[in-house]
């Protein structure tokens, strides 16, 4: 898994690619983690366009990150959550605690207001 991030309007976007299972999980906690560290008030979306699958230990690297920014009363969006990724979260009552977001621009609009 690799991970490309950008800054837009105070949002740091997370793109990640590939799987988020098993060792890429430690990559992802690792990326993470600073930007949520280093804010205020971290403002992160997460794109999932290009990740394919993600297992139950993805998924608490994502609830850690949530909590971690929920503590700084921040805000962690997604978008482009696939259909099986969809699925998982809704599956395991997760799919709530993300906002989701239909465009990156909509996305940017709204965590950073």
């Amino acid at each position: 898994m690799t991970t490309q991030i950008r800054q837009q309007n105070g949002i740091s976007i997370l793109e990640p690619s590939g799987k988020i299972v098993g060792s890429s999980v430690l990559e992802l906690r690792e990326t993470l983690s600073p930007y949520i560290q280093d804010s205020d008030v971290p403002r992160i979306l997460i794109n999932f366009e290009k990740v394919n699958k993600v297992d139950s230990t993805g998924l608490g690297a994502l609830m850690e990150a949530r909590a971690m920014a929920t503590r700084k009363q921040g805000r962690i969006g997604v978008i482009h959550v696939g259909k099986n990724i969809k699925n998982l979260l809704v599956l395991s009552r997760l799919v709530s605690l993300f906002e989701h977001f239909d465009s990156e621009d909509a996305a940017v609009a709204a965590l950073s207001a």
